[in-house]
């Protein structure tokens, strides 16, 4: 790996980490692009899978008096179940797939709020979302506008919101580091050195505090509004990267 390449993963790690502490998913969505353009499909999800795991699980920590523990609970449970069938089915999709499905995903954020009655506060709820949030995850490399779905309804403030979200995805990356991680690491040239990850986690960890901090200034209203156009903005962008290397 050239060090501009590294350097790229470690700067794009920060910023992401930073976007997803604002908004709770959209970093996510920029990282697994950022990846894609520069290693393999496989090493792409698993070194996804590691960052936002550290992401993920210190904004959850940071947030952790927020978090609605009883909705983390029933998911991890039911993303469990959508790793292993996942995993039987070993997919493995090509790069112009990954950024149409990227794309696809981020455009869920649009579905009209009463197409389904859905909240992540419900048991049942939360089990369907983790399982099917998890198996996006899988396939698509992201989740976060589906995740969202379950939580537009749910009587959360936005912390609540994105610190119990970031610990759903604990789980969600963690299945995409055992489901994707032994195929990347099959072959190690395609994944990321040590050191790169020893300067990215701390970079990531970072830029979630900085998120935090942002998103201390935003309203409720504010913080719903610009989530849908930021994760759009950056739907539109895969899309069109999907058709170009079609």
């Amino acid at each position: 790996m050239t060090g501009a390449v590294a350097a790229f993963l470690i700067i794009t790690a920060y910023l992401t980490a930073t976007l997803s502490g604002i908004f709770g998913m959209a970093g996510g969505l920029v990282l697994m692009g950022a990846l894609a353009l520069v290693l393999p499909v496989a090493a792409a999800f698993a070194t996804h899978g590691i960052l936002q795991f550290v992401s993920n699980g210190w904004r959850a920590f940071l947030q952790r008096d927020h978090i609605r523990w009883t909705i983390v609970g029933w998911y991890a449970l039911a993303s469990a179940a959508a790793a292993g069938v996942v995993s039987l089915l070993a997919i493995n999709p090509s790069k112009p797939v990954l950024f149409l499905l990227l794309g696809l995903v981020a455009m869920l954020v649009w579905l009209p709020k009463n197409w389904a009655e859905l909240d992540a506060a419900k048991p049942l709820h939360a089990l369907i979302s983790g399982f099917a949030v998890t198996a996006v995850n899988l396939t698509a490399g992201v989740a976060g506008p589906l995740l969202d779905i379950f939580f537009v309804r749910t009587k959360m403030t936005r912390h609540q919101i994105v610190a119990t979200k970031a610990a759903t995805q604990v789980f969600s990356h963690a299945a995409k580091i055992l489901v994707y991680g032994g195929l990347a690491w099959r072959t190690a040239d395609a994944m990321p050195p040590i050191w790169v990850f020893a300067l990215a986690i701390p970079a990531s960890m970072a830029g979630t505090a900085t998120g935090g901090l942002v998103l201390d200034r935003m309203s409720d209203a504010g913080f719903k509004r610009w989530t849908a156009w930021v994760v759009t903005a950056i739907g539109a962008i895969y899309l069109i990267r999907a058709g170009a290397i079609w």
